[in-house]
């Protein structure tokens, strides 16, 4: 009788899911895509999982197989950290991209996460790059051309492009979109989820129609979910509702994991690979790969 009592604790229940998800994974396919997948990653809040959810879905996808770089156009350098890469103000960055136009090979260094992952860090010098970019030629297009060139000249594919936003809709975000084929929107599941989405959303169509027709909203990933809480529970059900089929199954949970890991210069991959967290963008990673471009 105590067996079973034991069996259905709470603590029980979530390790035998846990068990079954990490199985379920273990059979997952992840096709690789037959051309580069380049995806923003942007919401013009702050604090929502944005660059979290880019360099743990770009560690998770070259765990599986792929090749991905990330670029860090956030002067915070956040994703840079995460990535293990050094960004101090001598770096050469996504900065000198996009407003000396070195070439983005200069840029791009090997990530410590894994063998299959790189990244071109920022610096603290994107964060007057938008007045700097301002009256430049071609000023929406720099990144884009950049990054066209870096591909054209790899000798092994890249199947994954993720760029790290900023938390605004000025020219790097622009230059992202430009650059892009899918938009990646991480939305946290906490009061005002949807503020300002549709700021974005216009955004993104006024690109589709005078910059980039190719871009599109492809991925809504919900994150920092607490199940213990009724208002976490709602917003998923007004996300889906709104967003239909392009937000993700995968739901992304408030970790201490995910929070510590940047800190030690990790992805939660890395840092604790069997974690709740690490397992969800695992799965969000999977979803992904098997929904293709849209």
């Amino acid at each position: 009788m105590q067996t079973g009592r034991f069996e259905t604790t709470p603590i029980a229940r979530e390790m035998a899911d846990l068990a079954k998800r990490r199985t379920a994974l273990a059979k997952a396919e992840h096709p690789l895509p037959t051309t580069t997948r380049v995806i923003a990653v942007v919401n013009q809040k702050g604090g929502v999982g944005k660059t979290t959810s880019a360099v743990n879905i770009a560690a998770a996808l070259v765990r599986a197989g792929a090749r991905a770089l990330v670029l860090d156009l956030d002067p915070q350098g956040n994703a840079s950290t995460a990535l293990g890469i050094p960004h101090h103000a001598d770096t050469t960055s996504t900065y000198d991209v996009l407003v000396e136009e070195i070439p983005l090979a200069d840029a791009v260094q090997q990530s410590t996460d894994s063998e299959g992952l790189q990244a071109a860090p920022s610096t603290i010098h994107l964060a007057g790059a938008d007045l700097e970019l301002a009256p430049l030629d071609r000023r929406e297009f720099r990144l884009r051309t950049a990054l066209q060139q870096y591909l054209d000249a790899q000798d092994e594919p890249v199947h994954y492009v993720f760029i790290d936003c900023p938390p605004s809709l000025g020219l790097l975000t622009i230059n992202a979109f430009a650059a892009a084929t899918e938009v990646l929107l991480p939305i946290q599941c906490e009061y005002y989820a949807l503020e300002g989405v549709t700021q974005l959303l216009d955004t993104i169509e006024r690109i589709k129609a005078h910059v980039n027709p190719a871009l599109a909203l492809s991925t809504v990933l919900l994150t920092m979910y607490d199940g213990r809480t009724l208002l976490s529970r709602q917003v998923v059900d007004e996300v889906r509702t709104h967003f239909g089929d392009v937000a993700l199954q995968t739901i992304i949970p408030r970790t201490v994991r995910i929070s510590e890991a940047p800190g030690f210069g990790q992805t939660v991959l890395a840092y604790d690979p069997n974690s709740p967290g690490a397992l969800a963008y695992r799965e969000a990673a999977a979803e992904i790969a098997q929904r293709g471009a849209p």
